[in-house]
């Protein structure tokens, strides 16, 4: 145990050089592999286009595609048997390993995620590729650990520079691969890690975009900057786009909930379900099927009126929640945008209506509105906006951005709505418990690092004043890029940053305690 102690010390005093060479290749790595899952869903959506095509008006063709559905369904679920994992997104499972609360085998979710995720978008099931790349780059993160059989704590650096480079490589948005893996998944900052994750982020970015080119992923352009006269109208969507996230992540809470009632349902028939509903939808409202971004392209081309808005944005709503609570391997993430994007563009044909809006604004509010969105399901700003600047190659929105992401923030805080990702993980680890799988993995020593807030319970307090958690010992702080050794007698300060040592197995409870004493008052 000192041996295995002493080792993961002295090898995190080298980190800043060590990951910087492990976060290339874990970004080389995932960035290819998500590459060759961004080709084969584009296969995918392409086959399901001609599929839909061919059947078209046969009735013996369209019974035919519906035993094919079924089919699919079949498969899907003997994967999710295989390897439960790789239901859902799979961020909620990545928010779990990476802060010591799941274990997931690499080389089951690997080829089981991949496999899966094409199969329910070429059945048209309403679902994105962010959330399974994101999974898919921290696998590829977890497995070069083992290969190279490093510690548990250079685990999960490496394994959140493989979510970065999942998303770096699925929307070519490298940024906001960085800031998503600090924000969301992560829950941390250091300079070592910061520059890892750059280094895998910007790895995966150029191979991928070296093969898919740069345009960016959504291509359609803003005439003019908004006015600012028109801002009160951004406040007005960021307090509607609150609202309509709060009711989003009810939505896909309870269909999940739903699926689960019926004794009679399990893996293969919830999915069954949402492969029917894909099926009689590619007859009668194929726009729907898929990630949705062919709806982009209408809405920006001024293609859609008023009406068909409204209908498109409620049968994709509620086609998602279908989608997503049967358990799929697919994510939310794209998905969720596309529904921010109706939402915005429903709200400037309605303003142009009534208030006079100019016409050649619908695009400036569409983009609003996909972050303002995304901010308030997943209560994650800043990769928000910087992911739709990306996304778009638009940098001229920056402070519209800011305002609706904000309001967007604080009205779903307000009506006390918790972040899909955390209730999604929150719902799994609920699961997990009831079913008596095992969870924690146990044996070595994970270092984890905290920065004390301003107003916490750890500010101005002594080490021997304050309750650290059961099983855990204080190993350094960090002060004004100053490293020491705590004593009894040391005061901490708000801007310090407490490295700890834990077992694995108490990493998830370490974390949470930790975290409290750090940021909150109590």
């Amino acid at each position: 145990m000192k041996r295995n102690t002493s080792h993961t010390i002295k090898r995190a005093q080298r980190f800043p050089v060590i990951l910087i060479g492990e976060g290339l290749l874990v970004g080389a790595v995932g960035g290819l592999i998500v590459l060759l899952y961004r080709i084969a869903l584009t296969c995918a959506g392409k086959w399901l286009g001609e599929a839909l095509a061919f059947i078209k008006g046969n009735p013996l063709r369209i019974a035919g595609w519906f035993a094919v559905l079924m089919l699919l369904a079949v498969l899907v679920g003997k994967l999710i048997k295989w390897e439960p994992m790789i239901s859902g997104s799979g961020i909620p499972q990545v928010e779990g390993e990476i802060l010591g609360k799941l274990n997931q085998n690499w080389l089951k979710v690997l080829p089981a995620k991949f496999a899966g995720g094409f199969l329910c978008l070429f059945g048209g099931l309403s679902l994105g590729r962010e959330g399974p790349s994101i999974q898919l780059g921290v696998m590829s993160g977890q497995g070069i650990s083992r290969i190279l059989s490093r510690g548990k704590t250079e685990e999960r650096y490496l394994m959140t520079c493989g979510a970065s480079a999942g998303l770096a490589a699925a929307f070519h948005a490298p940024l906001a691969g960085v800031m998503f893996a600090l924000e969301e998944l992560h829950k941390g900052f250091s300079t070592s890690l910061l520059i890892s994750v750059m280094t895998a982020s910007v790895t995966a970015d150029y191979i991928s975009s070296h093969i898919m080119g740069l345009d960016p992923v959504f291509r359609f352009q803003l005439e003019q900057t908004l006015p600012q006269n028109y801002y009160w109208m951004i406040l007005v969507l960021g307090v509607i786009l609150g609202l309509m996230g709060a009711l989003y992540n009810k939505v896909m809470l309870k269909a999940q909930e739903l699926y689960k009632r019926p004794k009679f349902l399990n893996e293969t028939t919830r999915l069954m379900i949402a492969f029917s509903a894909a099926g009689v939808l590619g007859l009668c409202m194929p726009s729907v099927l898929g990630s949705g971004g062919d709806l982009i392209v209408a809405l920006t081309d001024k293609e859609m009126v008023l009406k068909v808005a409204i209908i498109t944005f409620l049968v994709k709503f509620l086609f998602s929640a279908v989608s997503f609570g049967s358990g799929a391997p697919g994510g939310i993430f794209f998905p969720l945008l596309i529904l921010g994007a109706m939402v915005g563009g429903i709200f400037s044909m309605t303003g142009t209506e009534i208030f006079g809006l100019d016409p050649m604004y619908m695009n400036n509010f569409v983009l609003l509105a996909m972050a303002g969105f995304f901010t308030a399901i997943v209560r994650a700003p800043i990769t928000g906006i910087i992911l739709l600047f990306e996304m778009s190659g638009s940098v001229s929105q920056m402070l519209s951005l800011a305002l609706v992401s904000v309001t967007a923030y604080v009205t779903a805080t307000l009506v006390r709505s918790e972040p899909i990702y955390e209730s999604l993980l929150a719902n799994l680890l609920r699961r997990e418990k009831e079913e008596e799988q095992p969870v924690y993995a146990g044996g070595q020593k994970v270092l984890s690092e905290f920065v004390i807030m301003g107003g916490s319970a750890l500010e101005n307090r002594t080490v021997m004043e304050i309750d650290l958690p059961d099983n855990c010992l204080l190993v350094a702080v960090d002060r004004g890029g100053k490293e020491f050794i705590p004593k009894g007698k040391t005061c901490l300060m708000a801007g310090d940053k407490l490295t700890v040592m834990a077992d694995e197995r108490d990493a998830g409870y370490v974390h949470d305690k930790m975290k409290n004493l750090c940021y909150t008052s109590f």
